[in-house]
């Protein structure tokens, strides 16, 4: 079981790193709606209701407009809510961070990053806007 969590989450990750980085978040892109619909699959499988068992996969559990755009995106292949994947935790990076870093984390989200988490780099997203990166770290930053 535990071969073919590491391995599904292997190939989530490839998928979702291996990509151009002219995929849209907004779904326009083949390739980004391919991903996004892999991520969201392989939680299904592994949960019989995506809404009643978000808590319980890392998936996100909020209706706010940041919460749906993580959920849209392909943030939820790397990151959970509660417990660090591949990428932090979205609680610990609300427990670093603080309103005044909304700004710098949506840059970060835009344009990418490595260093702060490890050495793994989180992908960048340059076709999101400055605006929806804003509303997913206000989401996340709502996760203390």
């Amino acid at each position: 079981m535990k071969k073919t969590i590491l391995l599904l989450s292997l190939t989530v990750f490839l998928a979702a790193c291996g990509g151009s980085s002219d995929n849209k978040v907004s779904g326009d892109s083949t390739g980004a709606a391919n991903q996004g619909a892999a991520a969201r699959q392989s939680e299904a499988e592994h949960d019989t209701s995506l809404s009643t068992g978000a808590e319980k996969s890392g998936g996100v559990s909020s209706d706010s407009k940041g919460a749906q755009l993580i959920a849209s995106s392909d943030c939820l292949s790397c990151h959970k809510e509660k417990e660090k994947l591949i990428g932090p935790a979205y609680a610990d990076v609300a427990k670093k961070y603080s309103d005044k870093d909304i700004d710098m984390l949506a840059d970060k989200i835009i344009k990418g990053g490595a260093g702060n988490w490890g050495d793994v780099p989180m992908t960048a997203h340059p076709s999101l806007a400055v605006n929806d990166a804003k509303e997913m770290a206000k989401y996340i930053l709502t996760l203390k």
